[in-house]
């Protein structure tokens, strides 16, 4: 099999790139080359743990609230990348981007029922990858999106996944027993016909219930049951494992058992204190409705930001209720991890999906190219990881973490495989004052627009660019003055807009949505 550097095509990808005075002094990622990747005389197994619509509401991302135990020790013990971000804050997406090392603008997926083998149909996925190289595979719980339309992807795993449930009520009250919306659009009750045609005609699902039930009543408490039983059987396998154990919480609905809710007194919980818009910024820009429409009782016709105060509350206080429930069910796979000897030899990686809004700027959900929703917990432990609860300031991109992997591992990609557009960031774990990025790039549509971003250690650019016209249309956030993203600066700074505009310039075309969308149903 033909083989490349992992160094050689990140210089490839950015060949080319225009750079403004103050570009040309920050490093690049073609100016930094990456650590050779040093086959290890055991290859580390890998445990990649996702999290659906976790924002970095832990201890050990700096949450003063949130109690997060057993993802404070395991960034304890590695490396926490403090400023990650989703290369796309949709769900489904963004696992592709995972998956492949590939950007929604790069594949033109930015939707739910965009398969990634109807796009990139001779992908070598991150598990594929491992697969290749004699890795046992194996998918358990929320790992690809599965519903919507869209599918798992049979060519990444050893044996079939074992998905579980995301939308879950065990309170009758919840459904009035019957089906709802959300779980038909997860495939997680009978359809007839065209699922979001089915889901229309459907009740709404609580947006919260809190039974006193045992963790492994809901499918995270079995998923992490599961993966615990299977850690105990591949310790004695003869080939290294590939094990992705997704979660669904702090996913809506907020079914958790009662016991984290009691974790938090309501009174104390962090509230909303920004609930509009950005001054200056396009009204295309921001979100109303969606998702959180979907459950009861939210007020479908009621702007976010007029949502009685005790309803917000109570949905800040599932979020967080969720976050604890999530972060035990972690607990349990991490102990297995350490009780079977297998600790010592395993990279774990635990990642995000992406932010989540909870009620900032009038949002709830993610969906948007705000900090709220694109920033995203992302930890490297184990061997090769750094130690000591290291946090570079290095940014960080979804797409990062597969040729992060593949090096940590001593993989080489093979020649017929997707370009990838991630960066390989183990120079940063072995050094946290490293640089192989100025940026992180991320990005958003909405009906005819697209929205790139680019997002500095100080700044947010956001170039929205009609695709009809061309028109474009900036944002620009101060991150250092203004975390909250309440005034648009692109008018005030100019030489700051040109400079980042530059960064994007740099990046590859984006695909058009329109196109996607037409390939989408032929």
């Amino acid at each position: 099999m033909a083989k490349r550097a992992l160094g050689l095509m990140m210089a490839t990808a950015i060949a080319g790139c225009t750079q403004s005075s103050e570009l040309a002094s920050a490093p690049s990622v073609a100016s930094a080359a990456p650590a050779p990747a040093v086959a290890p005389v055991q290859r580390p197994n890998i445990l990649l743990i996702l999290i659906d619509d976790l924002k970095p509401t832990l201890g050990s991302f700096g949450d003063p609230v949130a109690i997060s135990p057993n993802i404070d020790r395991l960034a304890a013990r590695g490396t926490r990348f403090e400023h990650a971000y989703a290369n796309q804050a949709v769900c489904a997406p963004s696992r592709v981007n995972l998956m492949t090392s590939r950007r929604s603008t790069s594949t033109g997926i930015y939707e739910f029922g965009m398969d990634l083998r109807k796009y990139i149909p001779n992908a070598v996925t991150l598990p594929q990858l491992f697969k290749q190289a004699g890795y046992e595979t194996e998918s358990m719980g929320k790992v690809y999106h599965v519903g919507h339309g869209s599918h798992d992807d049979a060519a990444s795993w050893s044996v079939p996944p074992r998905k579980d449930r995301v939308i879950e009520y065990l309170d009758p009250t919840s459904t009035g027993g019957q089906p709802t919306r959300e779980e038909a659009l997860f495939n997680e009750v009978p359809v007839e016909g065209n699922v979001w045609q089915y889901a229309a005609k459907l009740a709404r699902g609580a947006a919260w219930e809190s039974p006193d039930v045992p963790d492994d009543a809901y499918a995270d408490g079995r998923t992490a049951k599961r993966a615990a039983e299977r850690l105990a059987q591949l310790k004695s396998s003869a080939s290294p494992f590939f094990l992705a154990v997704g979660f669904a919480r702090p996913h809506l609905p907020f079914s958790v058992p009662k016991r984290y809710w009691d974790m938090y007194d309501p009174a104390r919980l962090p509230m909303p204190d920004f609930e509009r818009m950005p001054q200056g910024a396009p009204d295309f820009a921001g979100k109303i409705g969606g998702e959180i429409n979907a459950y009861e009782p939210i007020p479908e016709k009621v702007p976010a930001a007029e949502y009685p105060e005790e309803l917000k509350r109570k949905l800040i206080h599932g979020y967080y209720a969720g976050v604890s429930y999530v972060d035990a069910q972690i607990g349990k796979v991490l102990d297995a991890l350490q009780r079977e000897g297998l600790a010592d030899n395993t990279i774990v990686v635990l990642w995000g999906d992406h932010g989540w809004h909870l009620g900032d700027h009038g949002i709830w959900t993610k969906h948007t190219n705000f900090e709220q929703a694109v920033r995203q917990p992302l930890i490297f432990a184990g061997p090769g990881t750094g130690a000591g609860g290291r946090s570079p300031a290095q940014l960080a991109e979804t797409v990062d973490v597969y040729p992060t992997l593949a090096a940590l591992a001593g993989l080489e990609l093979p020649a017929k495989m997707q370009p990838i557009d991630g960066a390989d960031l183990t120079p940063v774990l072995r050094d946290a004052s490293a640089t192989v990025r100025p940026y992180a790039y991320h990005a958003y549509h909405r009906p005819g627009r697209i929205g790139q971003a680019i997002r500095t250690a100080r700044y947010r650019l956001v170039r929205w660019t009609q695709e009809a016209t061309g028109v474009r249309v900036y944002e620009l956030y101060d991150l250092q003055g203004d975390p909250g993203e309440t005034r648009n600066l692109a008018d005030a700074l100019p030489k700051v807009r040109a400079e980042l505009d530059a960064y994007l310039d740099a990046q590859p075309k984006p695909v058009s949505t329109e196109l996607t969308k037409q390939r989408s149903v032929e």
